[in-house]
């Protein structure tokens, strides 16, 4: 037995297997902290995702192992597997490569969420998240009569010139001193952005990871007198 099979051996020696022999895994996309999917795992479907380096899942419906993009292309390149404190879930760490989702979308978790009880933490965060989901969802099924559809068939040309215009309305609402009107113009052009990000394929959780990493920075002398993004 070679090396790399008594290491694989011994991973899978790690997890804790429930009574069908099985075990979770969540997608994460490992560049932009997305994450993708939720499928499940036994024994043979992890040994192969390790050998292989591309997720393989054990289907529940169709009693069968099967690699995850097998017909569509659109696999899963794994960066790692991790699991968790118990051992019976694993955080599958991934370069996907196309979309995740059977529906076309980008990940499976896409749908409106569900009406949790307000929080007061995190409340601005968790709207614009559910905005970016319904754009998401509107990106995969393109309904007729959907403004955000003809966006995205118009292409980032169109939506780029959309953007300008509600970034200059945004500026006379707030030269004229008009609250309203300014959170109004303000949200349509988050909406907007929403938009080009999703027609760039550059994810929400990517500008969070931006911010993230800018939040608390000093800045640079030679920022002179300007000051740095929060």
């Amino acid at each position: 037995m070679s090396e790399q099979n008594i290491a694989i051996e011994a991973a899978l020696e790690r997890i804790t297997w429930d009574a069908n022999g099985l075990a979770a895994g969540v997608v994460v996309d490992a560049r932009s902290g997305e994450t993708r999917m939720l499928g499940y795992l036994n024994r043979e479907s992890l040994r192969l995702t390790l050998e292989t380096g591309y997720v393989h899942f054990y289907s529940r419906s169709r009693q069968r192992l099967w690699k995850k993009g097998e017909s569509s292309g659109h696999v899963l390149e794994l960066v790692e597997a991790i699991p968790d404190c118990d051992g019976d879930t694993l955080l599958l760490r991934v370069v996907p490569h196309g979309p995740t989702c059977h529906t076309g979308a980008e990940t499976c978790f896409f749908a409106e969420p569900l009406p949790p009880a307000r929080s007061a933490v995190g409340g601005g965060a968790q709207v614009l998240a559910r905005v970016a989901a319904t754009i998401e969802q509107r990106y995969a099924e393109r309904p007729d009569g959907s403004y955000t559809t003809y966006l995205f068939n118009e292409g980032i040309d169109k939506i780029g010139k959309k953007i300008g215009e509600e970034a200059a309305e945004v500026i006379i609402a707030a030269k004229n001193g008009e609250a309203e009107p300014l959170a109004g113009e303000a949200a349509d052009l988050l909406y907007h952005l929403l938009v080009l990000l999703r027609a760039s394929n550059v994810p929400l959780e990517q500008v969070w990871q931006v911010l993230e990493a800018r939040h608390g920075r000093p800045p640079r002398k030679t920022y002179a007198n300007v000051e740095p993004a929060q």
